[in-house]
């Protein structure tokens, strides 16, 4: 029984951990106004910063409410950004890049549109293995100077809901754009428990980004637990969107295996907190689930 609930909490873990790589919606850009106002107070940070590159990463958790907030400069002008992250059949070009994203489709259109996104663990998983989450899609803004694109999904696994996903973006110069993904989501007492059992065990040693203090020799501390989780997610996804724009020009044969190449390479920048397995393993597998995903029925993309 002892080793069930230990599989149990294992999976638990790792999709909500999942969850947490969902980005998710935040009050804050509700305009472009507010959001080039944000980017304004962000400059110092965006300029000087751990990443060594434009990119601020914020979370927070309190009373039973996880978020995190991603604001970074593209290298790609607004006129592609607010075309290539927009459409349905975009965004599950960009989740399926995701170690833990299986499968995703679409249907619907107006009010009814729909992503249906496959999550699981991070190695090869039929379908039918996998937890199904229904994120309702809208593109609230499209015009000439912001965009704004909300996902949402009211129920998730083991207890949580309530995910809100926002992305915006406003162009800063002729080559050049702000973006800033947000996400959220509440937990109830079961995921709780997932998440205490996964954090000491396997993720017990796990850090995300934020830097809470630094030892004598000046070695960074990184934050751990569930923020440091959520941040790590947090991550992977953006480079996902960032593979995903830097492919978007290139010849459509060609596109999927450079968004592909693209985030694995980035996300290897990053092993302390990002290394999971290795390139060929991942290529193979992406390879497998995208054509599963192309294979799809028509009505179901």
């Amino acid at each position: 029984m002892t080793g069930t609930l230990t599989r149990r909490n294992a999976i638990a873990a790792c999709l909500l951990a999942l969850m947490a790589a969902m980005p998710v919606a935040s009050a804050l850009g509700q305009s472009a106004e507010a959001l080039a106002a944000r980017e304004h107070a962000l400059r110092e940070q965006l300029s000087r910063n751990q990443f060594q590159r434009p990119l601020v990463l914020e979370s927070t958790e309190l009373n039973g409410a996880l978020k995190g907030d991603v604001y970074a400069v593209v290298s790609q002008p607004y006129s592609v950004v607010g075309t290539a992250m927009q459409g349905m059949g975009h965004w599950c070009d960009i989740l399926i890049i995701h170690l833990n994203v299986k499968n995703c489709t679409s249907s619907g259109t107006g009010a009814s549109s729909t992503l249906s996104v496959a999550v699981g663990r991070r190695f090869d998983q039929p379908i039918a293995d996998t937890y199904l989450l229904d994120f309702s899609y809208r593109v609230i803004n499209s015009g000439p100077g912001y965009l704004r694109v909300q996902l949402n999904a009211d129920v998730g696994p083991f207890g949580t809901k309530n995910y809100r996903f926002v992305l915006e973006a406003i162009p800063l110069d002729s080559g050049s754009s702000f973006v800033h993904m947000s996400y959220s989501y509440t937990y109830g007492f079961a995921a709780q428990l997932a998440m205490q059992g996964y954090l000491a065990t396997a993720g017990r040693n796990k850090v995300g980004f934020s830097i809470v203090e630094h030892q004598p020799d000046g070695t960074p501390v990184y934050l751990g637990n569930v923020r440091g989780l959520i941040e790590r997610n947090a991550m992977r996804y953006y480079l996902a969107i960032e593979a995903y724009l830097g492919a978007y020009q290139s010849p459509s044969r060609d596109q999927p295996e450079k968004r592909m190449r693209d985030w694995f390479a980035a996300v290897e920048r990053y092993p302390l907190q990002l290394h999971e397995i290795e390139r060929d393993e991942y290529m193979s597998m992406k390879r497998r689930e995208l054509a599963r995903q192309n294979a799809m029925p028509a009505a179901a993309n």
